[in-house]
């Protein structure tokens, strides 16, 4: 993404090629933070709350002091102002020294590949202490993905030593068995998604959570991912199993911005 604006608690905006991070910071050391990612809707940040929220509870799992919300808040809309009141992808960042908020432009390819959908391959995955923190320890992460690249996918569908359904490296998974719409629980190892919550707030259809094989998953009448900056994406397919680009996620996805830009 090209980051556009950049802001630093006690420096304000700072150009975006100018480091803001030291080279002794745990971050860079030990790979010790935190990170939170929501969306800009013409100039607005939408689900900030909650965002901050999420922020803070990783903080505390990776044994990081509490980030100051309203600092946050002042730091979003430095960017946000800074950014002419475009869609933007806006990231905060906080080290335990330091507080970094950006604000970089949305992918365009996104919405060709909501077009098109998805082309997820599983990959076997064993989940780490951190699992459900939005720490900067996401190499592993970024290796599934970049995997499931050189697979000839888009993305990876994260599955556990037994078959379970987890999530995808940056997003979290739907699918919809007749009328019904199933997603993996929190009571596993994934992250806790602030669109995942939302998505459950506003559906219409009958919502299940639980632990779920793959093959009910493969089994099922559409399939979907959910993140902030991809909103809700249909999937195509996953290890070559061609699913319909089904109503549920057009459905979910018309509501989502219909909420986002009101």
């Amino acid at each position: 993404m090209d980051v556009c604006a950049v802001a630093v608690a006690g420096r304000g905006l700072v150009d975006p090629r100018e480091p803001v991070f030291a080279a002794d910071d745990d971050a860079l050391l030990r790979g010790r933070s935190v990170f939170e990612t929501t969306r800009v809707y013409a100039g607005r940040s939408f689900l900030l709350d909650r965002h901050l929220a999420r922020f803070a509870r990783s903080a505390e799992r990776v044994r990081l002091p509490a980030p100051d919300a309203r600092e946050c808040e002042r730091l979003a809309e430095l960017v946000i102002g800074a950014s002419a009141d475009q869609d933007l992808a806006l990231r905060l960042y906080w080290t335990g020294r330091v507080l970094v908020c950006t604000a970089a432009e949305i992918d365009p390819a996104l919405e060709a590949e909501r077009s098109r959908g998805l082309r997820l391959v599983t990959v076997p995955w064993s989940t780490g202490a951190l699992a459900g923190t939005k720490s900067t320890s996401y190499a592993e992460n970024m290796a599934a993905q970049d995997g499931a690249v050189a697979a000839g996918a888009d993305d990876a569908l994260l599955v556990s030593s037994d078959g379970t359904v987890l999530e995808a490296p940056t997003a979290n998974v739907f699918w919809r068995e007749g009328d019904t719409l199933l997603t993996p629980s929190l009571d596993l190892p994934i992250l806790a998604g602030v669109t995942r919550g939302l998505l459950l707030e506003i559906a219409e259809r009958e919502t299940v959570e639980g632990a779920f094989p793959l093959a009910r998953l493969l089994g099922a009448g559409e399939v979907f991912v959910c993140s902030s900056i991809r909103e809700v994406m249909p999937v195509a397919s996953v290890d070559g199993k061609a699913f319909g680009l089904g109503p549920a996620a057009h459905e979910l996805q018309r509501e989502l911005r219909h909420r986002a830009t009101r």
